[in-house]
């Protein structure tokens, strides 16, 4: 009769084994991933001009943004500074990219261009004029950079 009430215990005691193992898995695997793949961030393009001090006045002759695989370029932008406005783009898109042309027509002149993630500048270049040729300035972000 012992053996029997001692087999009868050792199948109750696996059996709540079991059932607590399973509860325990069904809430883990139910569990939110806070973790996203990719996500969304505010983009934003920016070019400039510092005229420098001499005579000449500077101008831009092309600016090209380019997310992803899509490029947008705009020839002869007005004024001494160009922006693209905030975009929203998923890093998913992994590859940004901005080049821009402009004439400098003096020695002190100066072409930046920056892009901005989240308000902050995450990539920049500035190139010194060179008197009345183009020169270009190019930045890419990749957001796969760890």
């Amino acid at each position: 009769m012992k053996q029997f009430y001692k087999s009868k215990n050792l199948f109750r005691l696996s059996f709540l084994f079991a059932v607590l193992f399973s509860v325990v898995s069904v809430f883990n695997s139910c569990k939110d991933d806070d973790d996203e793949e990719f996500q969304d961030h505010i983009v934003q393009f920016e070019a400039k001009i510092n005229n420098g001090t001499g005579s000449g006045t500077a101008e831009f002759k092309a600016v090209v943004t380019q997310v992803g695989t899509g490029q947008q370029t705009i020839f002869n932008p007005t004024g001494l500074t160009w922006t693209s406005g905030e975009n929203f783009i998923s890093s998913s898109q992994s590859q940004l990219n901005l080049s821009a042309n402009a004439v400098l027509p003096n020695a002190d002149s100066k072409l930046t261009v920056n892009i901005y993630v989240d308000g902050e500048v995450v990539k920049t270049k500035t190139v010194n004029g060179n008197g009345a040729n183009v020169v270009s300035a190019a930045v890419t972000h990749s957001f796969l950079e760890l």
